[in-house]
Protein backbone atom coordinates (compact mmCIF):
# COMPACT_ATOMS: atom_id res chain seq x y z
CA UNK A 1 0.00 0.00 0.00
CA UNK A 2 1.19 3.53 -1.16
CA UNK A 3 0.82 6.23 1.07
CA UNK A 4 0.83 8.33 -1.97
CA UNK A 5 -2.54 8.84 -3.99
CA UNK A 6 -1.33 8.24 -8.20
CA UNK A 7 -1.26 11.59 -10.24
CA UNK A 8 -5.12 9.99 -11.30
CA UNK A 9 -6.21 9.50 -8.21
CA UNK A 10 -5.12 12.93 -7.19
CA UNK A 11 -6.65 14.72 -10.14
CA UNK A 12 -10.28 12.60 -9.49
CA UNK A 13 -10.06 14.31 -5.86
CA UNK A 14 -10.10 17.23 -7.32
CA UNK A 15 -12.65 17.46 -10.16
CA UNK A 16 -15.01 15.81 -7.81
CA UNK A 17 -14.31 18.74 -5.23
CA UNK A 18 -15.19 21.03 -8.19
CA UNK A 19 -18.06 19.55 -8.34
CA UNK A 20 -19.02 19.32 -4.92
CA UNK A 21 -18.59 22.87 -4.40
CA UNK A 22 -20.87 23.28 -7.58
CA UNK A 23 -23.83 21.86 -5.05
CA UNK A 24 -22.81 22.03 -1.17
CA UNK A 25 -24.25 22.18 1.88
CA UNK A 26 -27.20 24.53 0.25
CA UNK A 27 -28.66 22.65 -2.21
CA UNK A 28 -28.52 19.31 -0.09
CA UNK A 29 -30.83 21.13 2.44
CA UNK A 30 -32.31 22.52 0.42
CA UNK A 31 -34.00 18.94 -1.20
CA UNK A 32 -33.96 17.50 2.23
CA UNK A 33 -36.12 20.41 3.91
CA UNK A 34 -38.62 20.33 0.61
CA UNK A 35 -38.61 16.74 0.87
CA UNK A 36 -36.98 16.25 -2.57
CA UNK A 37 -33.85 14.31 -3.57
CA UNK A 38 -30.58 14.91 -5.33
CA UNK A 39 -31.19 13.51 -8.64
CA UNK A 40 -29.47 16.57 -10.16
CA UNK A 41 -26.01 16.25 -8.34
CA UNK A 42 -26.08 12.21 -8.91
CA UNK A 43 -26.88 12.58 -12.53
CA UNK A 44 -24.00 14.90 -12.78
CA UNK A 45 -21.47 12.48 -10.96
CA UNK A 46 -22.84 9.84 -13.89
CA UNK A 47 -22.40 11.92 -16.22
CA UNK A 48 -18.72 12.53 -15.57
CA UNK A 49 -18.32 9.15 -14.79
CA UNK A 50 -17.90 9.28 -11.17
CA UNK A 51 -20.43 7.35 -10.01
CA UNK A 52 -18.73 4.18 -12.16
CA UNK A 53 -15.36 5.10 -11.82
CA UNK A 54 -15.21 1.59 -9.96
CA UNK A 55 -17.33 -0.78 -12.68
CA UNK A 56 -15.73 -2.69 -15.51
CA UNK A 57 -15.13 -0.11 -18.89
CA UNK A 58 -16.71 -2.76 -20.80
CA UNK A 59 -19.80 -2.20 -19.48
CA UNK A 60 -19.16 1.90 -18.99
CA UNK A 61 -17.68 2.45 -15.69
CA UNK A 62 -13.67 3.37 -15.24
CA UNK A 63 -12.28 0.26 -14.77
CA UNK A 64 -11.14 1.31 -11.30
CA UNK A 65 -11.61 0.22 -7.65
CA UNK A 66 -13.32 0.77 -4.77
CA UNK A 67 -10.28 3.12 -3.85
CA UNK A 68 -11.54 5.58 -6.66
CA UNK A 69 -15.07 5.19 -6.09
CA UNK A 70 -14.41 6.22 -1.81
CA UNK A 71 -12.85 9.29 -3.48
CA UNK A 72 -16.08 10.24 -4.81
CA UNK A 73 -17.77 9.98 -1.82
CA UNK A 74 -15.85 11.66 0.41
CA UNK A 75 -14.82 14.24 -2.04
CA UNK A 76 -18.87 14.91 -2.54
CA UNK A 77 -19.04 14.63 1.31
CA UNK A 78 -16.32 17.58 2.11
CA UNK A 79 -18.57 19.72 -0.17
CA UNK A 80 -21.90 19.02 1.85
CA UNK A 81 -23.48 16.96 -0.35
CA UNK A 82 -22.14 12.78 0.28
CA UNK A 83 -24.69 10.88 -1.46
CA UNK A 84 -25.82 7.83 -0.16
CA UNK A 85 -27.34 6.39 -3.33
CA UNK A 86 -23.53 6.00 -4.15
CA UNK A 87 -22.68 3.32 -1.23
CA UNK A 88 -25.79 1.11 -2.37
CA UNK A 89 -25.77 1.28 -6.24
CA UNK A 90 -22.57 1.41 -7.84
CA UNK A 91 -20.83 0.26 -4.60
CA UNK A 92 -23.03 -2.54 -3.58
CA UNK A 93 -25.81 -3.41 -5.94
CA UNK A 94 -22.90 -3.11 -9.03
CA UNK A 95 -20.25 -4.91 -7.22
CA UNK A 96 -22.19 -8.02 -6.82
CA UNK A 97 -23.86 -8.04 -10.59
CA UNK A 98 -19.66 -7.13 -11.88
CA UNK A 99 -18.91 -10.33 -9.80
CA UNK A 100 -21.63 -12.85 -10.00
CA UNK A 101 -24.18 -11.66 -12.32
CA UNK A 102 -24.76 -13.74 -16.25
CA UNK A 103 -22.90 -11.55 -18.98
CA UNK A 104 -26.83 -10.44 -19.77
CA UNK A 105 -27.11 -9.44 -16.20
CA UNK A 106 -24.54 -7.14 -16.66
CA UNK A 107 -25.42 -5.81 -19.91
CA UNK A 108 -28.91 -5.16 -18.88
CA UNK A 109 -27.74 -3.35 -15.51
CA UNK A 110 -24.30 -2.09 -15.04
CA UNK A 111 -24.20 0.45 -17.91
CA UNK A 112 -27.08 1.99 -15.98
CA UNK A 113 -25.46 2.33 -12.46
CA UNK A 114 -22.60 3.38 -13.94
CA UNK A 115 -24.04 6.33 -15.66
CA UNK A 116 -26.57 7.03 -13.28
CA UNK A 117 -30.08 6.87 -15.58
CA UNK A 118 -30.34 3.70 -13.57
CA UNK A 119 -30.21 3.48 -9.45
CA UNK A 120 -30.60 0.09 -7.69
CA UNK A 121 -31.45 0.17 -3.86
CA UNK A 122 -30.19 -2.72 -1.61
CA UNK A 123 -32.84 -4.76 0.93
CA UNK A 124 -31.65 -7.12 3.40
CA UNK A 125 -32.51 -5.87 6.50
CA UNK A 126 -35.82 -7.18 8.46
CA UNK A 127 -37.39 -6.11 11.62
CA UNK A 128 -37.18 -9.21 13.13
CA UNK A 129 -33.58 -10.05 11.94
CA UNK A 130 -32.05 -6.91 11.52
CA UNK A 131 -28.99 -7.52 8.69
CA UNK A 132 -28.71 -11.34 10.03
CA UNK A 133 -28.99 -13.41 6.94
CA UNK A 134 -29.60 -16.42 9.03
CA UNK A 135 -33.03 -14.81 10.07
CA UNK A 136 -34.59 -12.81 7.44
CA UNK A 137 -38.11 -14.58 6.77
CA UNK A 138 -38.11 -12.92 2.89
CA UNK A 139 -38.54 -15.96 0.63
CA UNK A 140 -38.68 -17.04 -2.61
CA UNK A 141 -40.07 -20.36 -4.28
CA UNK A 142 -40.13 -21.62 -7.22
CA UNK A 143 -42.93 -21.38 -9.38
CA UNK A 144 -42.32 -23.76 -12.79
CA UNK A 145 -39.35 -21.55 -14.09
CA UNK A 146 -40.43 -18.46 -12.46
CA UNK A 147 -40.06 -17.36 -8.69
CA UNK A 148 -42.33 -16.26 -5.96
CA UNK A 149 -40.92 -13.67 -3.68
CA UNK A 150 -42.57 -12.79 -0.59
CA UNK A 151 -41.96 -10.82 2.54
CA UNK A 152 -41.05 -7.50 4.09
CA UNK A 153 -37.89 -5.30 4.37
CA UNK A 154 -37.36 -2.16 6.45
CA UNK A 155 -34.75 0.85 6.33
CA UNK A 156 -34.54 0.50 2.93
CA UNK A 157 -33.09 3.75 1.35
CA UNK A 158 -33.36 5.70 -1.71
CA UNK A 159 -36.75 2.41 -3.10
CA UNK A 160 -38.57 5.80 -4.09
CA UNK A 161 -35.75 6.93 -6.85
CA UNK A 162 -34.81 3.58 -7.46
CA UNK A 163 -35.55 1.33 -10.88
CA UNK A 164 -34.44 -1.63 -9.20
CA UNK A 165 -33.86 -3.32 -5.71
CA UNK A 166 -31.33 -5.98 -5.08
CA UNK A 167 -33.61 -8.08 -2.62
CA UNK A 168 -31.77 -10.91 -0.21
CA UNK A 169 -34.31 -13.44 0.46
CA UNK A 170 -33.91 -17.48 1.27
CA UNK A 171 -35.36 -20.47 -0.25
CA UNK A 172 -35.33 -24.11 0.42
CA UNK A 173 -32.36 -25.97 -0.16
CA UNK A 174 -33.35 -28.93 -2.63
CA UNK A 175 -30.76 -31.48 -1.47
CA UNK A 176 -31.07 -30.34 2.75
CA UNK A 177 -34.28 -28.72 2.78
CA UNK A 178 -32.15 -25.92 4.92
CA UNK A 179 -32.68 -22.15 3.83
CA UNK A 180 -30.02 -20.51 2.64
CA UNK A 181 -30.17 -16.98 0.84
CA UNK A 182 -30.70 -16.15 -2.56
CA UNK A 183 -30.40 -12.45 -4.22
CA UNK A 184 -32.78 -10.98 -6.93
CA UNK A 185 -33.14 -7.87 -8.46
CA UNK A 186 -36.84 -6.95 -8.60
CA UNK A 187 -38.08 -3.94 -10.58
CA UNK A 188 -39.57 -1.40 -7.70
CA UNK A 189 -42.63 -1.50 -10.15
CA UNK A 190 -43.64 -5.11 -10.06
CA UNK A 191 -47.15 -5.93 -9.02
CA UNK A 192 -47.14 -6.93 -5.06
CA UNK A 193 -44.16 -4.61 -4.35
CA UNK A 194 -44.94 -1.77 -2.25
CA UNK A 195 -43.35 0.41 -0.09
CA UNK A 196 -44.08 3.42 2.95
CA UNK A 197 -41.69 5.88 3.69
CA UNK A 198 -40.05 6.24 7.33
CA UNK A 199 -40.49 9.54 8.81
CA UNK A 200 -37.60 10.31 10.57
CA UNK A 201 -36.27 12.95 13.06
CA UNK A 202 -33.36 13.94 10.59
CA UNK A 203 -32.93 16.32 7.88
CA UNK A 204 -31.25 13.89 5.07
CA UNK A 205 -32.09 14.52 1.11
CA UNK A 206 -32.11 10.31 1.40
CA UNK A 207 -35.07 8.60 2.57
CA UNK A 208 -35.62 5.15 4.27
CA UNK A 209 -38.47 3.05 3.48
CA UNK A 210 -40.40 -0.43 4.63
CA UNK A 211 -40.60 -2.67 1.64
CA UNK A 212 -44.01 -4.77 1.37
CA UNK A 213 -43.01 -8.15 -1.15
CA UNK A 214 -45.89 -9.92 -1.54
CA UNK A 215 -46.17 -12.71 -3.76
CA UNK A 216 -44.37 -10.85 -6.45
CA UNK A 217 -43.38 -12.83 -10.07
CA UNK A 218 -39.95 -13.01 -11.37
CA UNK A 219 -38.39 -14.33 -14.32
CA UNK A 220 -35.49 -17.10 -13.37
CA UNK A 221 -33.29 -14.31 -14.69
CA UNK A 222 -33.67 -11.95 -11.75
CA UNK A 223 -31.89 -14.48 -9.45
CA UNK A 224 -28.35 -12.94 -9.47
CA UNK A 225 -25.26 -15.70 -9.64
CA UNK A 226 -25.57 -18.59 -8.71
CA UNK A 227 -28.26 -19.97 -6.06
CA UNK A 228 -25.71 -22.58 -3.98
CA UNK A 229 -23.10 -19.11 -3.39
CA UNK A 230 -25.28 -16.62 -2.43
CA UNK A 231 -23.44 -16.21 0.88
CA UNK A 232 -20.27 -15.09 -0.83
CA UNK A 233 -22.11 -13.30 -3.14
CA UNK A 234 -23.97 -11.59 -0.16
CA UNK A 235 -20.49 -10.86 1.45
CA UNK A 236 -19.01 -9.34 -1.78
CA UNK A 237 -21.15 -6.23 -1.41
CA UNK A 238 -20.80 -5.83 2.00
CA UNK A 239 -16.98 -4.65 2.08
CA UNK A 240 -17.54 -2.00 -0.31
CA UNK A 241 -20.72 -1.21 1.86
CA UNK A 242 -18.76 -0.61 5.12
CA UNK A 243 -15.59 1.14 3.10
CA UNK A 244 -18.08 3.55 1.16
CA UNK A 245 -19.97 4.34 4.94
CA UNK A 246 -16.72 5.08 6.24
CA UNK A 247 -15.47 7.31 3.45
CA UNK A 248 -19.64 8.74 4.17
CA UNK A 249 -18.84 9.74 7.01
CA UNK A 250 -15.05 10.85 6.69
CA UNK A 251 -16.35 13.64 3.64
CA UNK A 252 -19.19 14.56 6.45
CA UNK A 253 -16.53 15.27 9.38
CA UNK A 254 -13.83 17.25 7.53
CA UNK A 255 -16.66 19.41 6.43
CA UNK A 256 -17.69 20.01 9.46
CA UNK A 257 -14.22 20.48 10.65
CA UNK A 258 -13.40 22.74 7.72
CA UNK A 259 -16.52 25.44 9.02
CA UNK A 260 -15.55 25.18 12.92
CA UNK A 261 -11.81 25.75 12.01
CA UNK A 262 -12.78 28.62 9.60
CA UNK A 263 -14.97 29.95 12.14
CA UNK A 264 -12.41 29.62 14.64
CA UNK A 265 -9.64 31.65 12.61
CA UNK A 266 -12.47 34.53 12.30
CA UNK A 267 -14.32 34.52 15.75
CA UNK A 268 -12.47 37.42 17.88
CA UNK A 269 -14.12 37.80 21.62
CA UNK A 270 -11.15 38.38 24.20
CA UNK A 271 -8.11 40.22 23.61
CA UNK A 272 -8.69 40.87 19.51
CA UNK A 273 -7.44 37.33 19.19
CA UNK A 274 -9.19 34.81 17.30
CA UNK A 275 -10.49 31.63 19.40
CA UNK A 276 -9.05 29.59 17.66
CA UNK A 277 -5.69 30.47 19.26
CA UNK A 278 -6.48 29.32 22.49
CA UNK A 279 -5.95 25.92 22.88
CA UNK A 280 -9.17 25.03 24.90
CA UNK A 281 -10.63 25.68 21.26
CA UNK A 282 -7.82 24.62 19.21
CA UNK A 283 -6.59 21.26 20.66
CA UNK A 284 -10.03 19.62 20.46
CA UNK A 285 -10.32 20.68 16.89
CA UNK A 286 -6.65 19.06 16.38
CA UNK A 287 -8.01 16.10 18.25
CA UNK A 288 -10.91 15.47 16.15
CA UNK A 289 -8.65 16.00 13.03
CA UNK A 290 -5.97 13.30 14.08
CA UNK A 291 -9.19 10.93 14.51
CA UNK A 292 -10.73 11.60 11.48
CA UNK A 293 -6.80 11.09 9.56
CA UNK A 294 -6.59 8.00 11.38
CA UNK A 295 -10.03 6.52 10.14
CA UNK A 296 -9.10 7.68 6.83
CA UNK A 297 -6.07 5.79 6.48
CA UNK A 298 -7.72 2.82 7.84
CA UNK A 299 -10.59 3.19 5.14
CA UNK A 300 -7.99 3.29 2.34
CA UNK A 301 -6.36 0.20 3.93
CA UNK A 302 -9.98 -1.69 3.33
CA UNK A 303 -10.15 0.05 -0.17
CA UNK A 304 -6.86 -1.03 -1.05
CA UNK A 305 -6.87 -5.16 0.19
CA UNK A 306 -10.48 -5.44 -1.20
CA UNK A 307 -8.85 -4.17 -4.90
CA UNK A 308 -6.08 -6.27 -4.35
CA UNK A 309 -8.56 -9.09 -3.78
CA UNK A 310 -7.29 -9.69 -0.21
CA UNK A 311 -11.08 -9.96 1.57
CA UNK A 312 -10.15 -11.83 4.71
CA UNK A 313 -7.73 -8.74 4.74
CA UNK A 314 -10.33 -6.22 3.27
CA UNK A 315 -13.59 -7.82 6.02
CA UNK A 316 -11.02 -6.81 8.90
CA UNK A 317 -10.05 -3.87 7.84
CA UNK A 318 -13.68 -2.39 6.58
CA UNK A 319 -15.41 -3.11 9.73
CA UNK A 320 -12.45 -1.33 11.19
CA UNK A 321 -12.59 1.54 9.44
CA UNK A 322 -16.46 1.66 9.34
CA UNK A 323 -15.90 1.73 13.85
CA UNK A 324 -12.98 4.96 13.17
CA UNK A 325 -15.06 6.75 10.43
CA UNK A 326 -17.94 6.61 12.88
CA UNK A 327 -16.76 7.58 15.70
CA UNK A 328 -14.38 10.29 14.39
CA UNK A 329 -17.42 11.70 12.37
CA UNK A 330 -19.51 11.61 15.11
CA UNK A 331 -16.94 13.07 17.30
CA UNK A 332 -15.40 16.11 14.95
CA UNK A 333 -19.70 17.21 14.37
CA UNK A 334 -19.60 17.63 18.11
CA UNK A 335 -16.94 19.37 18.39
CA UNK A 336 -17.74 21.54 15.48
CA UNK A 337 -21.03 22.53 16.77
CA UNK A 338 -18.96 23.28 20.60
CA UNK A 339 -16.62 26.03 18.65
CA UNK A 340 -19.71 27.89 16.96
CA UNK A 341 -21.12 27.75 20.29
CA UNK A 342 -25.30 28.84 19.46
CA UNK A 343 -24.39 29.04 16.00
CA UNK A 344 -23.76 25.88 15.31
CA UNK A 345 -26.67 25.42 15.57
CA UNK A 346 -28.19 27.91 13.79
CA UNK A 347 -29.27 26.90 10.14
CA UNK A 348 -26.60 29.60 8.56
CA UNK A 349 -23.64 27.60 9.27
CA UNK A 350 -25.13 24.23 8.36
CA UNK A 351 -23.59 22.08 11.12
CA UNK A 352 -26.65 21.35 13.27
CA UNK A 353 -28.14 19.26 10.67
CA UNK A 354 -25.15 16.84 10.84
CA UNK A 355 -25.82 15.82 14.80
CA UNK A 356 -28.40 13.40 13.59
CA UNK A 357 -26.46 12.36 10.81
CA UNK A 358 -23.20 11.47 12.32
CA UNK A 359 -25.26 9.61 14.65
CA UNK A 360 -26.15 7.45 12.05
CA UNK A 361 -22.61 6.59 10.91
CA UNK A 362 -22.54 4.55 14.55
CA UNK A 363 -25.89 2.64 13.78
CA UNK A 364 -25.75 2.29 9.81
CA UNK A 365 -25.16 0.03 7.96
CA UNK A 366 -23.42 -2.39 10.82
CA UNK A 367 -23.66 -0.83 14.47
CA UNK A 368 -20.87 -0.13 16.44
CA UNK A 369 -21.26 -3.54 18.70
CA UNK A 370 -21.90 -5.72 15.95
CA UNK A 371 -17.87 -4.82 14.72
CA UNK A 372 -16.99 -4.39 18.18
CA UNK A 373 -18.19 -8.23 18.04
CA UNK A 374 -16.53 -9.49 14.67
CA UNK A 375 -13.39 -7.86 15.52
CA UNK A 376 -13.54 -9.74 19.14
CA UNK A 377 -14.33 -13.03 17.56
CA UNK A 378 -11.97 -12.90 14.25
CA UNK A 379 -9.49 -10.56 14.81
CA UNK A 380 -8.85 -11.74 18.76
CA UNK A 381 -9.60 -14.81 18.63
CA UNK A 382 -12.37 -14.81 21.61
CA UNK A 383 -15.38 -16.91 22.18
CA UNK A 384 -18.43 -15.37 19.99
CA UNK A 385 -20.55 -13.75 22.11
CA UNK A 386 -24.18 -13.80 20.64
Amino acid sequence: MSFTETPEQLALREAVAQLGAAYGYEYMVGKARSGGDMAELYAEAGKLGYLGVNLPTEYGGGGGGMYELAIVEEELGTAGCGLLMMVVSPAICGTVIAKYGTNSQKDRWLPGLADGSEIMAFAITESDAGSNSHRITTTARRDGDDWILSGAKTYISGVDVAQNVLVVARTEDSATGALKPVLFVVPTDSTGLEYTKIEMDMISADHQFTVFIDDVRLPSDALVGSEDAAIDQLFAGLNPERIMASSFAIGMARYALNIAVNYAKERVVWRDKPIGSHQGVAHPLAQAHIEVQLAKLMMQKAATLYDQGDHMGAGEAANMAKYAAGEAGTRAVDQAVQTLGGNGLASEYGLGALIAASKLSRIAPVSREMILNFIAQHSLDLPKSY
